[in-house]
């Protein structure tokens, strides 16, 4: 996922929607003539639950080496093999967004997964600059910590889904209109479904931003929909429409994606594209170019110094 537009459609800069569900506690009452019955019947259900859970873990199949999350906004729910470190690191250019003639930044972000289920990641936006009016402001970008975890893996009957939280750290110089200053929350939904040859990505986020106008939080939404498709073994092409609602003082906007990736090898993938606001508010265009790297599994070295 690539990052957004002053701190918005933010890789996990976009990224979705977990909701909160508070359950209340009831207490019930057992006379004991039920009290077998009702042993038993936690007993089966933990049995069933037991047997689930062991057929999920062996259904999925292996997952690639790498898992490329750029250069679309949205995440998939799913990543790449356990103990895989990945890097994916590029260049991002806006043209004409509102009030900046130019802006660039080179997004870069190292995703571990920990396990088939759990993904730890980091994003920076360094180094950053913008020009306005002929003034051109370089400096460091913001930071973003994340976590995802694998709530249902994909199988042919259903979609992969996934919930993610990031929290942006304001690293860039705010005096010098490169950050907001503040901290913001992303709480996403990611699901995922392999139709055909054709791979579907969709991710939902609230995100709880700090504002800029005023002391507190603003809230808003965004939404990502993405499509890929491999043309030969390579070679593939993906599009994406995404968009974010209004944010303290920043207009909601909706835009277009299209790119070109080039699968190296196992461990490696090129990508570029365009950019394309559809809304008035959006950048009226950008650019991008990038890779991904699978830099190295760490659980097989570790099992290699254990022996």
């Amino acid at each position: 996922m690539t990052v957004g537009y002053d701190g918005l459609l933010r890789r996990s800069s976009l990224q979705s929607t977990r909701n909160a569900v508070t359950l209340s506690n009831q207490s019930y009452g057992y006379d004991p003539s039920s009290r077998l019955e009702t042993a038993l019947l936690l007993a089966g259900v933990l049995c069933g639950f037991v047997k689930v859970q062991a057929q999920d873990q062996s259904a999925p199949n292996e997952p690639e080496f790498i898992v490329p999350s750029r250069p679309t906004v949205s995440n998939p729910a799913e990543f790449q093999k356990p103990g895989v470190l990945q890097l994916e690191v590029g260049y991002n250019a806006n043209f004409q967004a509102s009030g900046i003639h130019l802006q660039q930044d080179m997004p870069l972000a190292l995703r571990f997964a920990v396990n088939r289920r759990l993904l730890l990641e980091f994003d920076g936006d360094s180094p950053s600059s913008q020009t306005v009016a002929g003034v051109r402001t370089t400096g460091a970008g913001d930071s973003q910590l994340g976590i995802q975890v694998v709530l249902q893996h994909e199988k042919e009957s259903r979609p992969g889904f996934s919930i993610a939280y990031y929290i942006k750290l304001p690293t860039a110089d705010s005096a010098r209109g490169l950050g907001t200053g503040r901290v913001d929350h992303n709480f996403i939904a990611l699901v995922s479904k392999k139709l055909g040859g054709t791979t579907l990505d969709f991710n939902a986020t609230f995100l709880f931003s700090g504002r800029t106008t005023a002391n507190g939080h603003a809230s808003s939404g965004q939404a990502a929909l993405a499509a890929s498709h491999n043309v030969t073994r390579r070679v593939g092409i993906q599009g994406e429409l995404s968009g974010y609602s209004r944010n303290d003082a920043q207009s909601g906007a909706v835009l277009a994606l299209g790119a070109l990736t080039y699968q190296v090898n196992r461990r490696l993938v090129l990508d570029s594209g365009l950019r394309f606001g559809l809304t008035h508010d959006a950048p009226r265009n950008g650019l991008f170019a990038g890779l991904t790297l699978g830099v190295a599994d760490l659980h097989k070295h570790r099992h290699a110094r254990g022996n």
